[in-house]
């Protein structure tokens, strides 16, 4: 018996642990395995990848490549080969994207290598990072994306021209725009191999608020150079303030003993947030500044370009600033758009068709090409057969053709430059005339020779809400034929409103009064068991008092507030709204008169009656009520933006009492 359990136990451990062992994992939880052949002092590597998913109608999905060979070096091949300088372990990373794919990218998974032997100096090679004249440069491994990671590399060299001292100096990152609400990226971690180190942000905030106007020039006997260098401050100084107004954060480093002609990188692994989805299409940028100790040196200043997206892409339209302040938005404002394209394929484009939807508001004859790559003339300018830029206008479209071009594919053999395989169209075009507070969309298909088009994302231009404020005067007063009241009779009020500037249809709007209300005398009642008596007036008697009643008078300085209230516009000239009212009673006054009846015989024997009027007692209250009401209202004029007359009825809530409020407004 006790064989049997042990058989029944031992089969049961068994099979468990196998079905452990085949179990699948989601594909989008496999990591990118590094694999690599060691030949000689050169490392060969490649990744084995979770197999693309394409999407629906679009292309067929590929990866693209960033490796990280763990010593400052990277390159962009799939698989790439890589001389050591030294000995060591090392941990290359790949950060493989996927584009036209639905699932997440491969996490990454650092790998180890050992190198036991030195490399020979004159074969390591450099990866074509800078280009002519440029001695600070920025790239990504891909656009940013809503809860993605995504790589930013900072190189920067050294100028063969300038001396030692311009070996040290500072690095700064500027990132998170201002122009957007919350932060698109959080730093995560940052990989620096050549002794950079994080350095005090406040030396450069201090420079930043130099007022270099104020500075005084003296005369010197003999050569100086103060004011050289006086400028070389007053420019550091600017390019600073431009950033910081622009840029919520700063990262700062210090580096030392770059030597002539170096080449160093810093990487950064930059995490989205979650709030960048609210953004997608939006256009972020990134800057840096690379600062020399030498005062001789020049400041480098690199401004990078990122387009938020939902899914990876190679080819995009952007549309630079495109929350516009609809204030300032007329007819010669001119709009920048961009479309980026890049060749996937196994051979080389020779025409590249990007024809662009205009949006009804803006004009077509407008179009001015700002700049393109390949950069090819445009066809007014060029020969019949050399590499030109067409622009062919439609009913509502434009097509941007380049002809006679060479733009290699990502798969074509012997093609290791990915950015080789891309290009650009950039262009701006005028509004027809001050548009509709609407949002409007373009979209871009791009033809690659004879191939089927590939559609961009839409690339969505709108109107931020602005603040309009207003004032406004009106006249209220009863609307029933009720002799007394809890409001007054009357009411006269002056306050102001707050609203999106010049809304097309539906809007929130508030509002704040003080209003004065004047009501009627409230009937209190009749002295009860009232005798008639004799009264003298003026000397004479004869008089008698008839009877005697009271009433109540009570006038209020009011606080109104209307703290929301939906409003419609049924066009530019009428609009119609509904809200609520708060009312609080700041200073309220309550007087009793008595009022007495009084009869008597003049001296020519006529019979006389006359009310007699007088104050009995006076009560002030301060904050004494808070009252509510709901209302609608209808307006007529320039509803949008301007003057405009309004008639709101008001319904009390505390008591029974309907009124009408007519008012004139004013927005700004």
């Amino acid at each position: 018996m006790l064989k049997r359990i042990c058989s029944v136990v031992t089969f049961c451990t068994a099979f468990c642990f196998a079905k452990a062992q085949t179990q699948v994992l989601p594909a989008d939880t496999v990591p990118a395995k590094i694999k690599y052949q060691m030949r000689g002092d050169t490392v060969k590597y490649s990744a084995e990848l979770r197999p693309l998913r394409a999407i629906a109608g679009a292309p067929a999905p590929f990866y693209t490549y960033l490796w990280e060979f763990g010593d400052g070096n990277f390159s962009f091949q799939p698989s790439p080969a890589h001389i050591y300088a030294d000995t060591g372990i090392y941990h290359p990373i790949v950060y493989a994207t996927n584009n036209y794919d639905d699932g997440k990218p491969p996490p990454r998974r650092p790998g180890s290598i050992q190198i036991k032997q030195k490399a020979n100096s004159t074969k390591l090679a450099t990866n074509n990072f800078f280009k002519a004249d440029e001695l600070l440069v920025m790239k990504t491994n891909a656009m940013p994306k809503p809860e993605e990671e995504m790589v930013l590399i900072l190189g920067y060299k050294n100028d063969l021209a300038m001396g030692s001292l311009a070996g040290k100096g500072a690095l700064l990152l500027f990132y998170n725009d201002k122009e957007f609400a919350k932060n698109n990226f959080v730093i995560d971690t940052v990989r620096r191999y050549h002794g950079e180190t994080k350095t005090d942000q406040n030396k450069f905030l201090q420079l930043a608020s130099l007022n270099m106007q104020r500075l005084n020039y003296y005369a010197s006997n003999g050569p100086s150079n103060f004011f050289s260098l006086t400028a070389d401050l007053k420019n550091k100084a600017e390019l600073l303030k431009e950033r910081l107004a622009k840029y919520r954060d700063i990262e700062a480093y210090s580096y030392q003993n770059l030597a002539q002609g170096e080449e160093r990188f810093i990487f950064f692994s930059i995490k989205t947030t979650p709030e960048m989805l609210a953004d997608t299409n939006a256009v972020v940028t990134l800057s840096a500044m690379m600062i020399p100790d030498d005062p001789l040196a020049d400041v480098n200043v690199f401004d990078l370009e990122l387009q938020i997206v939902a899914s990876h892409d190679p080819n995009k339209m952007m549309l630079r600033n495109r929350s516009m302040n609809y204030r300032f938005v007329g007819k010669n404002r001119r709009l920048t758009y961009k479309v980026r394209f890049q060749n996937t394929g196994k051979g080389p484009a020779k025409t590249v068709n990007v024809g662009v939807r205009i949006p009804d508001v803006l004009d077509k004859s407008t179009i001015k090409i700002i700049g393109s790559k390949p950069e090819v003339v445009l066809r007014d300018s060029a020969y019949i057969h050399g590499s030109v830029l067409d622009t062919l206008s439609n009913k509502d479209s434009v097509h941007f053709v380049f002809r006679n071009i060479y733009l290699p594919g990502t798969q074509q053999e012997g093609v290791n430059d990915a950015d080789s395989t891309k290009g650009f169209v950039e262009y701006s075009i005028k509004f027809k005339k001050k548009p509709k507070k609407l949002p409007f969309e373009s979209g871009a298909a791009i033809v690659f020779d004879k191939n089927e088009p590939i559609y961009t994302n839409r690339s969505r231009g709108k109107f931020k809400p602005g603040i309009s404020p207003g004032i406004i005067s009106g006249y209220g007063f009863l609307g029933t034929k009720k002799t007394l009241n809890n409001y007054g009779n009357k009411n006269y009020s002056l306050g102001f409103s707050v609203s999106p500037y010049s809304p097309y249809r539906k809007y929130l709007q508030a509002e704040l009064y003080l209003g004065y209300y004047n009501a009627s005398n409230e009937f209190l009642g009749e002295a009860q068991n009232f005798k008639m008596r004799d009264t003298v007036i003026n000397n004479r008697d004869g008089y008698l008092i008839t009877g005697r009643s009271y009433y109540a008078q009570t006038t209020r300085l009011n606080l109104d507030v209307v703290p929301l209230q939906l409003r419609y516009n049924i066009n530019s000239f009428v609009g119609l709204g509904v809200g609520g009212i708060f009312s609080l009673s700041i200073n309220e006054k309550r007087k009793i008169q008595q009022f007495s009846t009084i009869s008597g015989r003049q001296a020519t024997g006529t019979e006389q009656t006359f009310v007699d009027e007088r104050q009995v007692s006076s009560l002030t209250k301060s904050f004494a009520s808070v009252n509510t009401a709901g209302f609608v209202d209808l307006q007529l004029g320039l509803v949008r933006k301007g003057p405009a007359l309004g008639l709101r009825y008001i319904q009390s809530l505390n008591y029974n009492d309907g009124r009408f409020f007519s008012y004139l407004s004013w927005k700004f």
